[in-house]
């Protein structure tokens, strides 16, 4: 093994350790469920969590998220993502709760289904894959509702949200940062 190859592996290595670390995976067997979200390595270095409750979370390679609200069975019901991009898919929550994802521009809420967010610089963007997803500014009572296909990009500032049909080609190149 060369050296580079050696130096990508440890870093690929701690990476990983890291980010078990943050979402309270130890290290065990293949076969022992220490979490309720344990982590697999993706292709293209995406992240995948499988959750216990069938949530599904890829996390671009990079992505600065935390898991909140978990449960006393340990399932997640938010994520906290500053930075880059995670492709979620949840089941439905029972009653009237609704998973989320908080970015410092937006909270994306679901009941059941498959959507993107996206944070780069000020703007955060939601793709929605499958489908509702309600999107609002923090602290601001109004909301786009997207549905498959739809998508919108949220800026800090007071302007109403404009949900579009995203071209296909920024939905690949989205789906492609997250190894789909």
């Amino acid at each position: 093994m060369s050296v580079h190859a050696a130096t990508k592996t440890l870093a690929r290595t701690m990476c990983l350790a890291l980010v078990c670390a943050m979402i309270g995976v130890t290290a065990a067997s293949a076969q022992q469920t220490v979490t309720a979200c344990p982590t697999e390595a993706g292709p293209k270095t995406a992240q995948t969590l499988r959750c216990s409750d069938g949530l599904v979370i890829i996390a671009e390679d990079g992505a600065k998220f935390a898991l909140q609200g978990r449960d006393q069975q340990g399932h997640v019901s938010s994520v906290d993502l500053q930075s880059k991009a995670l492709l979620l898919d949840a089941p439905t929550q029972p009653g009237k709760n609704r998973f989320r994802v908080t970015t410092p521009q937006a909270i994306a809420a679901v009941r059941g289904t498959k959507w993107a967010v996206d944070v780069q610089g000020t703007r955060t963007s939601v793709l929605v894959l499958k489908g509702q997803v309600a999107v609002g500014r923090p602290g601001d009572t109004r909301q786009a509702m997207l549905g498959p296909g739809e998508g919108v990009d949220v800026d800090p500032g007071t302007e109403p949200l404009v949900v579009k049909r995203w071209a296909q080609a920024r939905v690949d190149a989205l789906l492609a940062r997250l190894g789909q």
